[in-house]
């Protein structure tokens, strides 16, 4: 297997800002071409794209909770790039809805909703890299952008907690079945970090119990959570397969 350390073939999923804006532009400062992936926010993910250094970049939008949108984004990706090296799944949904508080059928859509996007876009997608990968013969890296919630329980979020822990068992799964063909898959489940999503509540006394969280006394940066997928996804870091790195900042701590 001959991975490259850069110059890669890189598609990212959900890149229009925040985290995927933030992986997509550690790539591209790594030398690599990205793919940067978007449901809904075209513009944003236009200003992702117009933000990376180095040329070859390619915008794909596309429906990932759809399978056929699935297998339409990552054959344009790979068109566009002339193969796939390199796929981070970081496409998801978090919408609350708290049991107590949540009618049955908002219940029940939600739950689609979430293991459409978090779970099964995942799945899909890292099939249809693999197999890219598989045929290309030189090897490849899937890493999973997973959380801490599947871990430590999200109470106003269970769908979102229960399919990031999903999301983490496929990837020890895939990482065990990839792994004669050179693929190296990894999860990361990052605490919580700052994005413009998130900035409001990280003010006032919400802010003062987030910042607790951690000893360090503040909340991760998705500049943070990039470097270590960055380094995931890298020819050294094969050995790391099947790991789930949690990226929290002491906030909660497993065995």
């Amino acid at each position: 297997m001959n991975l490259q350390a850069t110059g890669r073939r890189v598609l990212i999923s959900g890149a229009s800002r925040g985290l995927g804006r933030a992986l997509a532009q550690a790539f591209a400062t790594n030398g690599d071409r990205v793919a940067v992936h978007y449901g809904s926010r075209e513009d944003e993910a236009r200003a992702t794209l117009a933000s990376l250094t180095g040329d070859g970049h390619v915008l794909v939008g596309g429906d990932l909770s759809d399978p056929a949108g699935a297998a339409d984004v990552a054959e344009r990706a790979a068109t566009g790039l002339g193969g796939l090296d390199v796929l981070v799944n970081n496409a998801a949904v978090n919408l609350p809805h708290p049991l107590a508080d949540t009618s049955y059928e908002d219940w029940a859509a939600l739950w689609q909703r979430h293991v459409s996007v978090n779970l099964l876009a995942t799945a899909n997608l890292s099939h249809l890299a693999a197999r890219r990968m598989i045929d290309q013969g030189t090897g490849g890296r899937i890493v999973n952008i997973g959380s801490r919630g599947a871990f430590r329980g999200e109470p106003d979020h269970p769908a979102y907690g229960a399919t990031k822990a999903a999301v983490h068992a496929l990837g020890q799964s895939l990482a065990v079945s990839l792994a004669p063909y050179g693929i190296a898959v990894a999860s990361v489940a990052p605490g919580f970090f700052a994005t413009e999503r998130v900035a409001h509540r990280l003010s006032g006394d919400e802010g003062a119990v987030i910042r607790a969280q951690s000893p360090f006394g503040r909340a991760g940066t998705a500049d943070e959570i990039a470097a270590a997928v960055l380094w995931l996804a890298s020819p050294v870091a094969e050995w790391a397969s099947g790991t789930v790195l949690d990226l929290n900042g002491a906030s909660h701590l497993r065995t």
